[in-house]
């Protein structure tokens, strides 16, 4: 298991909503809320451990966009993501806003 998770943290990579957007129109992005830990659920997914996947999916956790997410994404031009390919899914969680002073 921590070959997989190794294995997965060296593709974990910082993403655009440009980036993601084609990802999007295949159905395959999977939002992930900010509480759990990316490198977890990519590790969950991968070695279809289906028991934390499907508890992840009841409690809202993990989820595909809504379309309000969406939407603010495509009005934000400056919006960043971590960014994880699990296939066939890509695996993304918002990062907060940068501030510029």
């Amino acid at each position: 298991m921590q070959d997989l998770r190794s294995e997965l943290a060296e593709i974990l990579d910082e993403a655009e909503w440009e980036w993601l957007e084609p990802h999007v129109k295949r159905d395959v992005v999977v939002v992930v809320d900010k509480n759990l830990d990316l490198l977890d659920v990519g590790v969950a997914i991968a070695s279809d451990n289906t028991s934390c996947v499907q508890h992840w999916i009841g409690e809202q956790l993990i989820q595909k966009p809504s379309p309000t997410q969406m939407q603010n994404w495509s009005s934000d031009r400056a919006k960043r993501f971590n960014a994880l390919i699990v296939q066939p899914y890509v695996l993304v969680q918002e990062l907060a806003a940068s501030i510029t002073p």
